[in-house]
């Protein structure tokens, strides 16, 4: 049995040597590699999976039913934490929390390699719940070894290679997805998931001990919100209100927002929206500027997620369909040992029926229609460029979803050099502004599309897959900009009370984010023009950047008030 600290208190904690971080930072590195490995693997190929036709062992959506799952998912699997969180925090303790979050993720990987949409649906549910235990208390586990005396000026470094871990493990299980999928289907890919969250549990289970003065929970304080009064203000009322949005289908003859889960979920975020704005209108005068402030961050921060939510929608798409994914003689006989490659055909085989604009067709029922054809690829191919031979090896798409991670590890130490080097001559921008830019670049990043549509014919000619690159590169400087802010405004302007709570609301915008982010994927097809559908981004993001850029002289004045600098 594992205990916590306030259980039992820990009487031989780990010391590092003088100079040397705390060993169990390693037991943490590698497991967090291996979960974010299955996680970025699942989501990497979900939406692919969701689309390829049921002959061909996927689920046969067209793109609006994909893209309302993916942002359903998504939208859950980030509000999961809260829950889990606070259950670790007051009954579970930390090391309970991971292992039993660990086994969830893995048994529902392992489930989504068995066809049926029960199966599908029951191992969504299990990935979900599973997260919502491991995510925020393996990061929890780090900071409390990290806050010992002798450690803490360590801290920073310390999370800085705990991260580099989820980008590693970001960055590697696109490869192995790809193989298994094109050599033996989906069911192997979802597989590996499950097997890279096993072995990470077993790499954290075997070094309990080493991580044990990690498991601290605070002693409950008189202050403190009791789970059942979190339940019965947030929670209760926001499953009501999604049951209502949910059947409103029903009574009114048709959806709001587009299909019922859209509805659900939009109406569920009514009470849970309203009880953050009471924390704030009932909290005491002296913390209402910090609560203010962070709830102004809150609402520009949606934008900035919608945009990074797109690497599992709309930009899975334009890889897909849109872009050139051939290459040349050199790099194909470099990836083939590796065998990453998608092979096309222009063989008749079972596909999905498409029109002109890559819309799927669909039967009265609204199931996708296969029929027997080339594959959707050579349709805005010129028939110039189609291989003699009848097949042509291609980069899979989900390999495009290792950019990000990539060009993380890449940037993120010039980033952190350059303001460093700004620092030394008093230059350094303010953490609001930092926010304001990131958002900005990632307009820039979406404006990026916008150009790659404008400029390319998208139903008779393929795209450069140098925009997605460009469009990565410019986002990811932004994520570096933006991303670790978010936790640490929360600790550094939320009062104790309901610093819990504001952690929660955090958690909340990177689901409403993901949820709109599938809500406005499933308006794909509609979008004939789709510079259109960036635009729209670009547009939001440039107003959210704006308004951050104007408050933030504001947020900043609060922010050292609360903390002394800015």
């Amino acid at each position: 049995m594992i205990q916590t600290a306030v259980e039992q208190p820990v009487t031989a904690p780990n010391i590092p040597k003088k100079g040397q971080h705390h060993p169990g930072l390693y037991v943490l590195f590698f497991t967090e590699m291996w979960e974010r490995f299955g996680y970025y693997l699942m989501i990497g190929i979900f939406f692919l999976y969701l689309i390829d036709p049921t002959a061909n062992g996927g689920k046969g959506f067209d793109t609006a039913h994909a893209s309302d799952l993916v942002g359903s998912y998504i939208a859950l699997v980030y509000l999961s934490p809260f829950i889990g969180g606070m259950m670790a925090d007051r009954y579970l303790g930390y090391r309970r929390a991971v292992i039993l979050g660990g086994t969830l993720l893995a048994a529902g990987y392992f489930g989504l390699a068995f066809p049926g949409d029960t199966a599908m649906y029951i191992s969504l549910g299990l990935i979900i719940v599973g997260n919502g235990f491991f995510k925020p208390n393996i990061g929890t586990i780090l900071g409390n070894l990290y806050n010992r005396e002798d450690l803490r000026p360590k801290k920073d470094v310390a999370y800085s290679i705990f991260y580099m871990g989820v980008n590693i493990g970001a960055f590697i299980c696109n490869f192995v997805a790809a193989y298994l999928r094109n050599h033996y289907g989906w069911g192997h890919a979802f597989a590996a998931a499950g097997v890279g969250m096993v072995v990470g549990l077993i790499i954290f289970s075997s070094k309990l001990k080493v991580i044990a003065d990690g498991d601290i929970r605070k002693p409950a304080q008189k202050e403190d919100m009791p789970m059942s009064r979190i339940l019965s203000l947030v929670f209760l009322p926001a499953a009501i209100a999604a049951t209502i949005g949910y059947f409103m289908t029903s009574m009114t003859g048709h959806s709001i927002f587009g299909t019922r889960s859209i509805d659900a979920f939009m109406f569920a975020c009514v009470p849970i929206i309203i009880f953050y704005i009471r924390i704030y209108t009932t909290a005491a005068k002296e913390d209402k500027r910090g609560l203010g402030a962070l709830l102004a961050f809150f609402v520009v921060a949606i934008i900035f997620w919608v945009i990074y939510n797109q690497n599992s929608t709309g930009l899975t798409i334009w890889a897909d369909q849109y872009t050139d994914r051939s290459m040349s003689p050199a790099v194909e006989n470099a990836a083939k040992p590796l065998g990453m490659l998608q092979t096309v055909t222009l063989e008749p085989h079972a596909v999905t029926k498409i029109d002109d604009h890559f819309r799927a067709i669909t039967d009265a029922s609204g199931n996708t229609i296969t029929v027997q054809g080339p594959d959707p690829y050579f349709q805005n191919l010129p028939k110039e460029q189609w291989p003699a031979t009848g097949k042509m090896k291609l980069i899979s798409t989900e390999i495009f979803q290792s950019i990000n991670p990539f060009f993380i590890v890449a940037f993120s130490l010039l980033v952190i050099g350059l303001f460093g080097w700004m620092a030394k001559r008093g230059k350094e921008p303010t953490t609001p502004v930092k926010i304001a830019m990131g958002i900005f670049l990632a307009g820039f990043s979406s404006l990026l599309m916008v150009m790659a549509a404008a400029m390319t014919s998208v139903y008779v000619d393929k795209s450069s897959m140098a925009w997605l690159f460009g469009t990565y590169a410019v986002f990811t400087v932004g994520e570096i900009l933006v991303s670790p802010i978010g936790l640490s405004m929360v600790s550094k302007l939320s009062p104790p009370r309901v610093t819990a709570l504001m952690m929660g609301g955090w958690y909340l915008v990177n689901a409403i984010a993901g949820k709109v982010a599938g809500m406005m994927a499933t308006f794909w097809d509609s979008f004939i023009d789709k510079k259109s559908y960036f635009l729209i981004l670009v547009i939001c993001a440039g107003i959210a950047g704006t308004v951050m850029l104007i408050i933030s002289k504001w947020i900043a004045k609060v922010v050292r008030e609360k903390t002394g600098s800015y």
